[in-house]
């Protein structure tokens, strides 16, 4: 799972002599927080997102209502933009999980994504992107059911549990896992599975006493 695999291709982008409110209408029209600013063949310049067209509230009650509107139609792109040297930016190989570590680290919602020593701009990352892949790793858009099992973090803990689903000819659609919080000696593991009865997988899971039984619940299927 990299980058390239989840990035929106070919983002919108803006220019940095282009104006604020050029910027603010792109972003309102096409329905996002990130808006590359590029120049000379798509080399990344700067970003724009939300904050950076906000007027702060000490020059706000400064100005009438004309004077704001003068004040924003003068405003360039690069005026108000973060600027390269100040921005966090991901390549279309890097992981996933790299990509959401860089993000949460430095509190950010979106990443450009660039090729080249020139950072050219070939795509954007954001956390709905983000999102939407961990939606897709747990199985959200299939229907079945959705079984969240704590186990201890012994090698080969879930043998006896996949095998015993495969051999009654069920599917495992999707898993994911993840340390315990409360309890580090243990992963909680969450499956969705289909072609079987409720009853049918409590009796499978209740085989094992080491494996405690957190959540099950029927799910259908999501709007991608």
């Amino acid at each position: 799972m990299l980058v390239k695999d989840y990035m929106l291709r070919h983002p919108v982008t803006i220019e940095p002599t282009k104006r604020a409110v050029e910027a603010r209408r792109i972003m309102t029209e096409q329905g996002i927080d990130f808006l590359p600013v590029v120049g000379d063949g798509r080399q990344l310049q700067g970003l724009i997102t939300p904050s950076c067209l906000e007027i702060s509230p000490e020059r706000l009650a400064s100005l009438d209502v004309w004077e704001i509107t003068r004040y924003l139609s003068n405003l360039t792109v690069a005026r108000v933009m973060v600027k390269r040297e100040a921005l966090h930016y991901t390549h279309p190989e890097t992981t996933l999980e790299d990509a959401a570590s860089l993000m949460i680290r430095h509190k950010i919602g979106g990443l450009p994504v660039v090729e080249g020593k020139d950072l050219v701009v070939v795509g954007m990352i954001t956390n709905a992107d983000l999102l939407t892949e961990l939606r897709n790793i747990l199985g959200a858009v299939e229907p079945g059911w959705r079984l969240t099992i704590r186990v201890p973090g012994n090698h080969g803990e879930l043998v006896q549990l996949t095998r015993e689903i495969s051999e009654r000819g069920w599917s495992i659609m999707a898993m994911g896992n993840v340390r315990a919080v409360r309890a580090p000696e243990h992963w909680d593991i969450v499956l969705k599975i289909w072609g079987c009865t409720r009853e049918e997988l409590l009796a499978v899971v209740e085989k094992n006493p080491t494996q405690e039984l957190l959540d099950l619940r029927e799910t259908t299927y999501v709007t991608r």
